[in-house]
Parts: C-alpha cells; structure tokens; sequence
C-alpha cells in the first residue's frame, strides 16, 4: 500500500430485522425536537412512517416533518429544510428513507446554521464547515448510496444544471444509523437495480486506479463477486432476506470510507453521471450504467493490468491464449452481460439526454485528477456521444 493516511468513523450501525429496536436508546439521551425527513410518502404506504412516529412519540419528543425529499435534492429544497430546521430549534435530524433522503439529511445539518448561501460556500468553493453543524440519524429504506455510513451529500441546482456531491468531515456523518434488510422489499424493481449499479459503480470507482498491491483492491474484488451473485438472487427473490442482507451490507461498505483508504481513487463515472442528472433528473444509478463501459473501453488501455485483473478474478474469463487486451475487453463484455440481466439503462438517449445537451453534459463534469487517465474536455464529449445509443 502506498500513501499516509488517517481513519475514523463514527457512525454507529444497527442492522438486522430487529434494529429499528435500537431507535428508542438513540432518542432518549437528545435533545426534545426531531426534525422528521423523508420522500414521497412511500414509508407511509409500507408502515415504515408509523413505526418510527410511535417510537419518536413514545420518547417523549416533538416531531416536525420535513417530507417531500425527490430523488436529486435541490438547492431551493435545501433552502426550506434549513428554515425549518432553525425555526423549529431541532435538536436532532432523522432522516428516513434512501440515499437522497439522507443525503439531503446531512446537507441541511451543516447548512441550516450557515452564515451565508451554503450552495456557494459548501458545495461550490467546497469551504470547511464552521458553524452549528445539527446531528443526523438515519433508517435506511433502499440500499446502494452508503450515505447511512459516511458524511457525503450531493445537491442539485436546477437553474444552474450543476449536481455537486461534497464529502464532510467526521462531525457530519450521521450519529446512528438503522439498517433492516426487510425495510427493503418493497423497492420497486426499477430502483433497486439502479441502487446494486451504484453500489457496484462505487467500488469499482475506487478499484480502477493505483498500480500498489493495495488490500483494499483484495476486499473490493471479494465484495463485487458477493454483490454480483446476491444481486442476481434478489432479482429472482425479492425478499430473499440473505440476499438483500448483503447488498444493504456490502452498500455500506463501498462507500463507508475505508476502501479508499491509500488509493488515488477515480470517480470519473460518477461526474458524467451527474452531469447527466443535473440535466435530466434522471435515476443516479442509470446515469452511472449509462456512461460506464464507454467510460471504461476508453480507460482500459491506461490500467490494462487492472482491467485484466478485473476480468479473471470476477468475471472468471480464462487468460489461457489471449492478450492481455482481449482478456480485459472479455471481462467488460461480460460485466455488459450482467448490466443487461439486471436490466440496467445502457444508453443516456432512455434518460432523456439529447444532442443538443452533449456539450452542456461535458463542460459541466467536474474532471478528476486521481485514475490512470483524467480524460479531457473533448475526451468526455467523446465518451458521451459513445453513450449516446449504447449497443
């Protein structure tokens, strides 16, 4: 492993069928006002809202709800859940709901107490946090983010088609958070795919870069071969307990900090998706299955090694009499095959991406600097136009 580093992380996990158990210890010693977040009403319909108001109640505390969180949180959406958060005096953020929901979550908790526009300072200049940052809980109800283990959150201007993710320091991850397989089953099969992609996408953006024997690449490998085959599980069996256990877990794993630990990590994937969904509004994880393989072909002669890698030790292709360029192409056309048994989105024409948008899509994706090859402008352009139609 190559690289100085420090870790820490201070969310508390409960996670089985009986976590939401562990809501009450979690209440009692805060303060009296939860400030109540969630999406579109879908916890109401599958009993998940009434279980958590009972509890919250039971504790005595004053609930002040904060629904409405959509998929891509926007900055006019941050502005009114900051003024709620100050004018109710909340003591306590509980987020419940999926990885916008807590995304959203940890947003308003460092920006409520913000001096100035938090859009401009936190997400723009990307400035420390120096005021009242509000705690966060989380009850996690659809897997793929990680948000529930780490201080990321990613916010949308629709004026400016900007999505911006920031990842903040320790004091914003969230204090605890819920994890229930169970809370799972009743994601519609559109979403639960594009969240497995996600989490797939997260790992492989920090598998794809550095050259080291790195340990972390040893656990991404054995977390990918477990998400590949739970995921197809899942697909067959929605509420396959074993199955969605290990996704939630594995979720929370990909983007929960440590894997990244000692590598230069990549995440161009994830700027062309968001480009694309600060356009579009699309699903985050179709954005990402979208971009991904002409993303990686055009990679892949830049981490030959690792994309060889790649396709023996997951996709188990036989090196046996190939090159090593035909060994990597095999692995992608068989991570392609996957793709398309999900049911993943191919192609940025299904999300609604034109022409026309393509040159607005590559000036606003922000170019990393840390995989083997930061492509430029006009080799984003040409990524995009690859993914125009798929294949």
């Amino acid at each position: 492993m190559l690289g100085d580093f420090t870790y820490s992380n201070p969310t508390r996990l409960y996670f089985g069928q009986n976590a939401l158990d562990n809501l009450r210890r979690e209440l009692e010693p805060r303060g009296k006002t939860v400030l109540l977040v969630y999406g579109g009403g879908s916890i109401k319909r599958n009993g998940i809202y009434d279980q958590v108001v009972d509890i919250v109640s039971a504790c005595g505390k004053q609930i002040v709800e904060d629904p409405g969180v959509m998929p891509n949180p926007t900055t006019d959406k941050l502005t009114q859940g900051c003024r709620l958060a100050r004018e109710s005096g909340a003591d306590l953020i509980l987020a419940v709901g999926g990885g916008s929901v807590c995304d959203y979550a940890k947003a308003v908790s460092v920006s409520a107490w913000c001096g100035e526009n938090p859009w401009e300072k936190y997400f723009l200049r990307k400035e420390p946090v120096d005021n009242r940052i509000l705690p966060v809980g989380c009850v996690l109800t659809m897997v793929g983010t990680g948000s529930e283990m780490n201080g990321g959150a990613v916010i949308s201007n629709p004026e400016t088609k900007r999505k911006i993710g920031r990842f903040f320091e320790d004091d914003a991850f969230p204090r605890f958070s819920i994890l229930n397989p169970v809370f799972t089953y009743t994601v519609p099969k559109y979403q639960m795919v594009a969240g497995i992609y996600d989490i797939m996408s997260h790992i492989l953006e920090q598998y794809f870069s550095g050259t080291d024997d790195n340990t972390s690449d040893y656990v991404m490998e054995g977390l990918l071969r477990s998400l590949i085959h739970s995921s197809q599980v899942a697909l067959r069996e929605p509420e396959n307990y074993e199955a969605r256990s290990n996704i939630m877990w594995i979720a929370t794993w990909a983007l929960n900090s440590l894997l990244s630990k000692g590598k230069a990590t990549d995440w161009m994937v994830h700027m062309l998706g968001q480009s694309v969904g600060a356009h579009t509004d699309a699903t985050h994880g179709m954005t990402l299955s979208a971009v991904t393989l002409p993303y990686y072909r055009f990679l892949l002669p830049y981490g030959l090694e690792k994309f060889k890698r790649f396709a023996v030790n997951i996709w188990q292709v036989s090196p046996h009499g190939k090159s090593d360029r035909a060994i990597a192409l095999e692995g992608l056309a068989r991570m392609e095959e996957y793709m398309h048994r999900l049911g993943l989105v191919m192609d940025l024409q299904t999300l609604g991406v034109t022409e026309d948008m393509l040159e607005s899509i590559a000036e606003g994706t922000f170019r990393r600097s840390g995989g083997y090859h930061p492509p430029d402008k006009a080799e984003i352009l040409a990524i995009l136009k690859e993914s125009m139609h798929g294949r």
